[in-house]
């Protein structure tokens, strides 16, 4: 095939990820919600904020972190802020710019969502792929990602 021009094989890839991502992750929400949590955005952006520490993150970072839009970021750490899992603070650096950690409420309702998200990801993954399997997705899907 051309450079230009995918080889049927890779559509039919192509088709599979665009099907199966979504369905998975709305499968995986709903086991959250199930169980009384919020969006997994919530887990995820409080994960980054988390691992960046004391320190913090800018919301650009966030976003290029989580590969979301400023507006669904920005967004997101309002609701997270309001409910008092996020502090924001001024950035020494750029005054047009704020840092954003996790609070120890933040931490904590990590650790109190673990335990159903590890479930899903078992259910919807671990329970149907090998751990070979599983490896070798994680690589190819890294393949995906690289630039």
């Amino acid at each position: 095939m051309s450079q230009n021009k995918p080889s049927t094989t890779a559509i039919a890839a192509w088709r599979a990820l665009l099907r199966t991502g979504p369905g998975v992750l709305a499968v995986v929400e709903a086991d959250l919600k199930s169980a009384g949590f919020p969006a997994l955005a919530w887990y995820d952006a409080l994960v980054e904020l988390r691992a960046a520490g004391s320190e913090g993150l800018r919301p650009g970072d966030l976003e290029r972190r989580l590969q979301l839009a400023q507006y669904t970021v920005s967004r997101l750490v309002d609701r997270l802020e309001r409910a008092g899992l996020v502090d924001r603070r001024p950035c020494p650096e750029d005054a047009r710019s704020s840092l954003l950690t996790a609070t120890p409420m933040g931490v904590d309702l990590l650790a109190r969502m673990w335990p159903a998200y590890a479930a899903a990801i078992h259910s919807r993954l671990g329970a149907r792929l090998t751990d070979a399997e599983a490896a070798e997705l994680a690589r190819l899907l890294g393949k995906l990602q690289e630039e």
